[in-house]
């Protein structure tokens, strides 16, 4: 009677298990099936295999998982044969530019981390088109250039607000890396105005929304997509 009562609770046991295994491998094959078919939205999206340029902005395809790149704006400051770089627009951080340059005029400005490579360097963008040694990005937009100068600026009090961003490290790509990441839908390519770009006043995922939106028709259910696919 024992052995027959504990073949029938292994029989029960084996029961639960595979139905549970059954659950689960319909939970997965619907998150599959999500996936995919948001996927396929994203590759037939028009209009999404642009090419980076400098001056340029590439948003992030929606489900990308990487810390440093999800649903991020990144705006092109260079691209050529060498490669290609930029800065992460939309990843702010607490920490103002007066804690990390405590001898500079007390300065209201938002610090983005502008990307994962070379952490601990301080880079800006600027307005200022008479800067010395500054780079162009694009019409009425810079990149360096003599911070001295930029600092007697500060020094005189002269108001930066709109027209100064800082940026903690930035976004790297070896020659015809970004092309191929753009070729397999990992970002879509964009543009935006100055105004757009030097602006701090909306907070990450609504910045990479709201440019993804601009984008025009066939890209609102990627603004709207959710970032994990089985949520939708």
């Amino acid at each position: 009677m024992l052995g027959e009562a504990l073949k029938g609770r292994n029989k029960h046991s084996e029961h639960k298990q595979e139905l549970k295994a059954g659950i689960w491998g319909h939970v997965a094959v619907l998150i599959l099936l999500q996936k995919s078919e948001l996927w396929l939205m994203i590759q037939f999206t028009p209009s999404s295999n642009g090419k980076p340029e400098t001056g340029k902005i590439i948003l992030s395809e929606p489900f990308m998982a990487d810390p440093h790149f999800g649903r991020k704006a990144i705006l092109i400051c260079e691209h050529n044969e060498e490669g290609s770089f930029g800065f992460v627009l939309n990843n702010f951080i607490e920490v103002g530019l007066n804690e990390l340059l405590d001898d500079l005029p007390k300065v209201q400005c938002r610090l983005s981390l502008g990307g994962p490579v070379k952490n601990s360097n301080l880079y800006y963008l600027h307005t200022l088109d008479d800067a010395p040694e500054a780079i162009v990005v694009k019409p009425g937009l810079f990149m360096g250039g003599d911070f001295d100068w930029v600092r007697s600026l500060l020094e005189a009090g002269q108001q930066l607000e709109g027209k100064l961003r800082f940026f903690i490290g930035y976004a790297g790509w070896t020659p015809g890396q970004l092309e191929e990441e753009i070729k397999s839908h990992s970002w879509f390519v964009t543009s935006a105005d100055i105004e757009t770009i030097m602006s701090t006043d909306t907070e990450d995922e609504e910045f990479w929304k709201a440019l993804i939106s601009e984008m025009g028709a066939g890209f609102e259910h990627i603004a709207n997509a959710p970032a994990d696919p089985s949520m939708n």
